[in-house]
């Protein structure tokens, strides 16, 4: 797998953030049978104010968000609840799924706020990202249902919890 990483905050460092998001992608392109060799992804890890900056550019949403994704292809189906097609390889014999950006400070604060581990955090917020390369959304119900229930398997084989169980003890 080709993972091109822009570290543009350095607080991502600390946490590892190469070594969790390859391991993250890894293991979502294996979910899907998609062979690792072929595939191209680039990641920026940023902070606040850049994924703003983006979020403004790209979808007329001046704020920050957690994580922007940006399919090389557009998989995407139009049936609610419906499965994308695996992208192919191009001319090249190479797989050139997109970009992703993360943002630090967002999603560090949605792991304070929800007692995770920001490292466990950060493979969810990476496979939710890949997912929307390969054309799985959410904005629609059955899309969402469909999404999450990838994520929670997906991240279930990396030995995390359901991020969409609500932990009321907290």
């Amino acid at each position: 797998m080709t993972l091109e990483i822009a570290i543009e905050d350095e607080r991502w460092t600390s946490l590892g953030v190469e070594e969790v998001a390859q391991d993250a992608i890894a293991r979502t392109l294996v979910h899907f049978g998609l062979d690792l060799e072929t595939c191209e992804i680039a990641l920026l890890a940023c902070d606040d104010d850049r994924i703003a900056e983006l979020n403004s550019e790209f979808r007329g949403k001046p704020v920050a968000t957690n994580v922007l994704s940006w399919p090389a292809e557009v998989l995407a189906v139009e049936e609610p609840g419906g499965i994308p097609d695996m992208p192919e390889a191009d001319f090249t014999g190479e797989i050139p799924l997109g970009d992703i950006a993360i943002a630090y400070d967002t999603c560090a604060a949605e792991a304070a706020a929800a007692g995770k581990p920001l490292a466990d955090h950060l493979r969810h917020l990476v496979v939710h990202g890949v997912l929307h390369l390969l054309g799985y959304d959410h904005i629609r119900d059955p899309d969402a249902t469909v999404m999450e229930g990838l994520e929670v398997e997906i991240l279930g084989k990396m030995g995390i919890d359901d991020p969409y169980t609500i932990d009321d003890s907290l």
